[in-house]
């Protein structure tokens, strides 16, 4: 059996509505009627075998020019009509002037025998007045289903803004695609569903469908192990389609990348279907992004706690992890970093942090007049990011993170000075393992006394001795000019009774600073 062609994409049109036409007069003589008969354009031919210009979907019009004197004591009409419904047509106009008076008789048996459609065109009416007929009718179905996504697009916005807004979205993609809609979760499981459900036989090949596109590989079955590990992470589709027992089937992988599938069970499909489904994985794409990293809600109860004196780590469970990354990022874009009240660059910033908080995996964002600040879970190894210099702490637990915060933004410092895109706090400490910490930080705190009064002369000490006593890379990673910077190492060689260009005093000092000295 041959497969059935392609058609062309787009909204078909019955092949009534052009029946409907008064000023057509076109009358169907042949082959099945009713709405279940669609047709995607028009195409004119007198070939004697159409089917190499034919893509399939077309209402093929001919005057019978090709057809032989003899043709109706052979097999040329039957020979003719199998062509074009080989080649995917869906009708078939005959019009019977000026070549022919009549349709012939053997050519209605042939579309008769092949179930194609048969249309006799009057000699009143031309073929390209058909053809514009069938393009105006294709243009008005195109707009209306236009119409019918916009409208399903704003509902289902609407219903991720719902309280419940997983089953919200679920019903209303149930409803405007006339589906069974589901959501599935990492391990295969059915988490939530709306519509319809479809025939028993549809149920399996659905989840089925779900695990050829999910990230972690199919779900464990039955002849699996129990706690058997998910199978590795694997390059899969972003979505993929089949058809069972009539029910169109189609998946689609979330933007989590944690395994969550949409499936859809659909006794059609429509062009427009695939666009609404679409709209609504991105949707779900969000809403279980949420799930992962904490709801809003469990955002607000945290924020609402730490205002009421909570300790962070009692509120860090409700983040839903255990060890946190600190990212600090400042925009490469000069536009980007102008400060506060400039114009573009303050209403810019916001809208970039927030991206960039999504590519990091974290809703978790603190967009700054200078730095955007970022809590990432630990699992989460931040990549470097187009437009943007990103320093990241270590791996830390919540009662730690004003420290990582304090790592990040040295290491941003770091990176903007050494044009890096992203640089790691170095978790290595040296010879701080040699000493007991009490004793190294009385150490420090006697030797750095001349400069604890002026903080900013600390912390250009430290970044100065970082960076190898360059000056000019001081000054990018402090914002200042060099001759500041000059002017605050002279300062502090002074204050310090040092000899800055003495290797031993550079390293006494830089073991000094990485101590816990102030407070």
């Amino acid at each position: 059996m041959s497969e059935s062609p392609a058609v062309p994409p787009g909204p078909p049109v019955p092949l009534s509505a052009l029946l409907n036409r008064e000023d057509l007069a076109l009358r169907q003589i042949a082959g099945p009627a009713g709405a279940g008969v669609v047709i995607h354009g028009a195409h004119t031919s007198e070939m004697s075998d159409p089917y190499p210009y034919l893509l399939g979907g077309e209402l093929l019009l001919t005057a019978g020019v090709h057809i032989p004197e003899a043709a109706g004591s052979g097999t040329y009409f039957e020979d003719y009509v199998s062509r074009i419904v080989q080649a995917g047509g869906a009708a078939l106009g005959f019009g019977v002037a000026p070549v022919h008076d009549r349709v012939p008789r053997a050519l209605v048996a042939a579309c008769d025998a092949y179930d194609l459609p048969l249309l006799e065109v009057p000699p009143q009416t031309t073929f390209s007045g058909v053809a514009r007929a069938v393009w105006q009718l294709i243009a008005q179905a195109r707009l209306a289903e236009l119409r019918r996504v916009t409208e399903a697009q704003q509902s289902l916005a609407a219903a991720a803004a719902r309280p419940d807004p997983v089953p919200s979205v679920l019903r209303q993609l149930a409803q405007r695609v006339g589906c069974r809609a589901v959501l599935f979760g990492p391990d295969g499981a059915e988490i939530a569903a709306a519509g319809r459900a479809p025939v028993s036989e549809v149920a399996a090949p659905l989840a089925e469908l779900a695990a050829v596109v999910r990230p972690y590989g199919a779900p464990a079955g039955p002849g699996d192990p129990a706690g058997a590990p998910p199978p590795p992470a694997r390059p899969s589709p972003a979505s993929a389609t089949d058809t069972v027992a009539g029910t169109h089937l189609a998946a689609y992988a979330l933007g989590t990348g944690q395994g969550f599938v949409l499936g859809v069970a659909a006794p059609h499909r429509d062009p427009g279907d695939h666009a609404i489904a679409s709209v609504a994985a991105v949707l779900l794409s969000l809403l279980t992004g949420e799930h992962l990293i904490g709801t809003g809600a469990a955002r607000s109860r945290a924020l609402v706690r730490l205002l009421l004196g909570a300790a962070p780590h009692e509120v860090a469970p409700l983040l839903g992890a255990e060890r946190w990354l600190v990212v600090h990022a400042r925009p490469d874009d000069a536009a980007a970093e102008q400060p506060a009240g400039s114009g573009r660059g303050d209403r810019r910033v916001p809208v970039a942090a927030s991206a960039l908080g999504a590519a990091l995996g974290s809703p978790l964002v603190d967009p700054g007049e200078d730095v955007v600040r970022v809590l990432v879970p630990a699992d989460r190894e931040p990549a470097p990011q187009p437009g943007w210099t990103l320093g990241v702490s270590a791996a830390v637990e919540p009662h730690d993170w004003p420290a990582a915060d304090t790592q990040a933004a040295r290491a941003l410092a770091r990176a903007r000075a050494t044009r890096a895109p992203l640089l790691r706090h170095g978790a290595h400490t040296g010879l701080t393992d040699l000493v007991p910490p009490d004793e190294a930080r009385d150490h420090a705190r006697a030797l750095l006394a001349p400069v604890a009064a002026v903080p900013a002369l600390a912390e250009t000490l430290r970044t100065w001795l970082s960076l190898h006593g360059s000056w000019d890379r001081t000054a990018v990673a402090l914002s200042v000019h060099r001759n500041t910077v000059r002017q605050r190492i002279a300062r502090c060689a002074a204050l310090l009774e040092a000899d800055l260009d003495d290797p031993d005093v550079r390293m006494e000092l830089w073991f000094a600073l990485r101590q816990p000295w102030t407070g």
